[in-house]
């Protein structure tokens, strides 16, 4: 076998980005990913594993049923390396290990395991009535052969004054050097509007915001702007439609509300490399009231966009009129894929020869003499002439052919790397050259 280098020019490096898209559609507490309906296997209801709307990451425990044939699950042994899992649910000395605990609970030399499968989906997290809201700590003045009294989380301090404590929203807090950070992009991102004379436009410490979070499996390395769609439904009909039609990140509501003044303001902006959706947008899309929140019903808002995906509401804790909604999330993402492309060339007079046993003519002795010293082949075998035509009778001259269904790759140590299968074999006759191009996702 007779190996050839690929020249300089032969193998081109370069940057393949795709778009690939992304519809969810929310309707009674359940998420639907790209229209996927629940498959049913032999052994599971859900052959996936994981709910509606998720997406399970590297498809382990397909089909599985426990107790019939137990999910695969991930290990390690406890070394000092200080490896760990940070979803661990037993050891091999210790069936109550958590991923808090493992490290300090068990024994060095002890399996640690880990559990399949691993799913992810979008979650909404509505943050009512203020974003930044904190909690108000307070401690009555005292005593100070006296430990200090605390009546409630309100309490008073030694001297009277209000302290604050932890946020209530900390993703808000987390998200508001973004916020800063795209005001240049757009100022609908400023944390505090323009000051018209007697007031601010907006504090976002002060509003009600609805935070969709899309996990960065489902758009890669980021959103692609202009592609977000989201749209609230009530009994079936558009009410309203947001886009980010400037490709800056504001959400602008296009034509579908029943209240047309209210098209072209922005109801909230989107984090495309983040892959936050933080929504402001309180007014009513129409006169209905819906049961969106535990505290009773509610006119159509954005601030409402997206109710049941992970968030706690349910038609059992709202009211019986919670599945008139229904919402629709579209986008497309952005995946950088390094691509090698090599060309292997099959000049004339080259690659002439095939170890299919076919390519030789039938019945002919392999071996001309063999013994205990010698092993020799037959020189004289007749190659197989594999032409052929359309008319009956017909006669031609041998020409030397082969087909080529394969091209292996292999490394500067002659170690095969990959093996380059061909659909369907290509004929090579002597006289031609031929170019094979070969792509590689790396």
């Amino acid at each position: 076998m007779s190996l050839k280098k690929f020249n300089p020019n032969d193998i081109i490096l370069n940057t393949m980005r795709t778009h690939p898209q992304c519809e969810f559609f929310i309707y009674d507490s359940v998420v639907y990913y790209n229209n996927t309906p629940e498959q049913s296997g032999a052994l599971s209801a859900n052959v996936r594993n994981v709910p509606p709307g998720f997406i399970s990451l590297y498809e382990y425990n397909i089909d599985k049923l426990n107790g019939s044939n137990n999910f695969i699950y991930p290990y390690i042994t406890k070394d000092s390396a200080g490896a760990s899992f940070r979803t661990a649910i037993a050891s091999s000395s210790n069936p109550d290990v958590s991923a808090e605990n493992e490290w300090t609970m068990d024994a060095v030399g002890d399996i640690l395991y880990g559990s399949y499968p691993l799913s992810s989906s979008i979650k909404r997290e509505f943050m009512s009535p203020m974003a930044g809201q904190r909690e108000v700590m307070k401690n009555i003045t005292y005593d100070d052969a006296e430990p200090p009294a605390v009546v409630s989380i309100e309490d008073y301090d030694y001297n009277g004054e209000l302290q604050y404590g932890a946020p209530v929203y900390p993703h808000y807090w987390a998200l508001k050097n973004k916020f800063n950070y795209y005001a240049a992009r757009s100022n609908q991102y400023n944390l505090t509007g323009a000051w018209n004379g007697s007031t601010y436009e907006w504090i976002k410490d002060q509003q009600a915001i609805n935070l969709i979070s899309i996990p960065s499996i489902f758009y890669g390395t980021r959103i692609k702007p202009g592609s977000l769609s989201l749209k609230w439904y009530f009994s079936g009909t558009l009410a309203g439609e947001l886009r980010d039609s400037k490709y800056n990140g504001e959400l602008i509501q296009l034509s579908g509300s029943d209240y047309t003044s209210n098209d072209g303001k922005c109801a909230g902006v989107v984090f495309y490399e983040e892959g936050f959706i933080a929504l402001t947008g309180s007014w009513a899309l129409n006169e209905a009231g819906i049961p969106l929140t535990s505290s009773g019903p509610s006119s159509p808002a954005w601030i409402y966009f997206g109710a049941g995906s992970q968030d706690g509401i349910a038609q059992s804790s709202t009211g019986e009129a919670f599945n008139s909604a229904s919402f629709n999330l579209t986008f497309k993402g952005a995946t950088d894929t390094q691509v090698m492309t090599m060309f292997a060339h099959a000049k004339r007079g080259e690659v002439n020869y095939s170890n299919n046993p076919t390519f030789l003519q039938y019945g002919q002795d392999e071996l001309r003499i063999t013994s205990s010293t010698v092993y020799e082949e037959n020189p004289n075998r007749v190659i197989a002439s594999v032409r052929s035509s359309s008319y009956t009778n017909y006669s031609s001259s041998f020409k030397r052919q082969v087909y080529v269904s394969r091209v292996g790759i292999y490394d500067e140590s002659k170690n095969l790397m990959g093996i380059a299968t061909l659909s369907t074999p290509i004929l090579k006759e002597e006289d031609e050259d031929l170019t094979f191009k070969i792509r590689l996702d790396i």
